[in-house]
């Protein structure tokens, strides 16, 4: 079993498994519970493990190839429970294709953390890029 010491980790290991569209790494990150949460954009709530990771099964093989660059990331953290939110912007190719507003949680099982919850939904106003060069 993958032993996540942070939510950082856990977050990072999330979007690494999205980008590679690895289903087995995703399966690592959730938590194995009734209560977890997963809203893709407009989607509807899944709740439960297994039917998470049916709906990741259907979703990653299309998301290689994409890379998310988080940006604005905000934590509330606890002692067992932290949020994070956040913007993922999807790029595809070199070309920034969208910008999802995304909220996601972690608890701690007693040995490792894990995803509990991942929400996410369109941007209605995203903020310009940056042109490649930077901001100075």
């Amino acid at each position: 079993m993958v032993i996540f010491p942070s939510p950082d980790s856990v977050e990072a290991a999330f979007y690494e498994a999205f980008q590679a569209g690895d289903a087995d790494a995703m399966r690592a990150i959730w938590d194995d519970s009734t209560e977890c949460v997963c809203i893709h954009p407009g989607g509807e709530r899944l709740q439960g493990t297994d039917v998470i990771l049916d709906s990741w099964d259907d979703i990653l093989p299309g998301m290689r190839g994409v890379i998310v660059h988080r940006s604005q990331v905000t934590a509330i953290a606890g002692q067992d429970v932290v949020l994070h939110m956040l913007r993922e912007n999807l790029y595809v190719h070199g070309e920034r294709r969208g910008v999802m507003l995304a909220t996601n949680g972690y608890r701690h099982d007693g040995e490792s953390w894990r995803m509990v919850l991942h929400h996410a939904s369109p941007d209605p106003d995203p903020d310009p890029e940056f042109p490649s060069g930077g901001i100075h």
